[in-house]
């Protein structure tokens, strides 16, 4: 059959050692037989550097070696948490890295992937905040710090982003209509597909008598989460086991 799998927000953490089982399982007995890939972001609770030895994680990088090597398309667009990741860990797994607004054709549609933490554009303080992580000049000197302080920065951060989430309205830590208008007539599409807000699900709308669609990836906290996508259609899909 084919079919084209789309995941995001996984949030790898040694400390989650369910979701990483489950997560290698999903790579060896689903993705393994697929026509491609997506990772939409925040594979990683938090990538320090290239460099960092990541023990914890072997088993994930052997997992998408070997799709990779079955003759898989695996692609990785950076999230919020893993926008340090870099052309070694592409090299180790064969993963194809991508652009953070990437238009790719699906079985005859051509569909706009993004993380989605732009969209969000309500949420001043993280747009901020973003802008002062991907600056290419300072990601230069974090990368140059020790790996053990870089882990405990990443440790401090992810704390501090836990408390300013809990603090924040719903509201505007999901996406900006109008943003998500621009990002598809930027890209000249109709459809969309993204993670970051955690809220699965399908949005259909209407701009100047076109229709579009937003599809959000879900997240992997507490199960896992998949978009489908066949010539027949799209289904997303949540489970607790392979």
């Amino acid at each position: 059959m084919q079919e084209t799998l789309f995941v995001s927000d996984i949030h790898l953490d040694a400390k989650r050692s369910a979701v990483v089982d489950l997560f290698n399982q999903f790579l060896l007995q689903r993705a393994l037989h697929a026509d491609a890939l997506y990772i939409l972001g925040d594979l990683f609770e938090y990538w320090i550097g290239d460099d960092a030895p990541y023990q914890e994680y072997q088993d994930t990088f052997n997992a998408l070696k070997r799709v990779t090597e079955n003759n898989v398309s695996v692609y990785f667009l950076h999230g919020n948490r893993d926008f340090l990741v870099a052309q070694r860990f592409a090299e180790q797994t064969g993963v194809r890295l991508i652009s953070e607004e990437y238009v790719a054709t699906i079985y005859d549609q051509t569909i706009l992937l993004m993380h989605g933490d732009t969209l969000c554009t309500d949420d001043t303080a993280y747009q901020n905040f973003r802008k002062k992580t991907h600056n290419k000049f300072l990601q230069w000197l974090v990368l140059l710090l020790p790996v053990k302080t870089r882990l405990n920065l990443a440790e401090k951060l992810r704390n501090t982003s836990t408390q300013a989430v809990a603090e924040k309205p719903a509201d505007i830590m999901d996406v900006n209509q109008h943003a998500v208008e621009a990002a598809l007539t930027r890209n000249k599409t109709t459809q969309l597909i993204h993670g970051h807000t955690h809220r699965p699900g399908i949005h259909e709308f209407s701009l100047n008598k076109q229709s579009y669609k937003r599809t959000v990836l879900g997240d992997w906290y507490t199960q896992g989460s998949v978009l489908s996508v066949t010539p027949e259609g799209m289904n997303l899909q949540s489970f607790s086991e392979i």
